[in-house]
């Protein structure tokens, strides 16, 4: 059940942070979902240490560890970007 939520926290997550990015267009559901669960990974190994709590990938579903992955995923398009264009919008 956990890999579902995930799954669908994740996607949403990554869905957020295109819209923010402005990647949407260039996205579909898949990478969105990609893009969610790599940005929580990120998150979890470099933001959460330096702030505590937990992260999605831990199990834990609160505004702070939504928060955490969306930023963690803002940070992973503006990296994909900079590497794809060469300026982070």
């Amino acid at each position: 059940m956990n890999l579902i939520i995930l799954l669908v926290v994740g996607g949403l997550i990554g869905w957020v942070a295109s819209m923010i990015m402005r990647t949407d267009a260039q996205q579909g559901i898949f990478l969105n979902v990609i893009v969610g669960i790599v940005g929580a990974l990120l998150a979890g190994f470099i933001i959460t240490p330096f702030i505590g709590g937990a992260s999605i990938m831990d199990g834990a579903l609160n505004v702070q560890s939504i928060l955490i992955s969306l930023v963690g995923a803002v940070i992973l398009l503006a990296i994909v970007n900079l590497f794809r264009r060469g300026t982070a919008r």
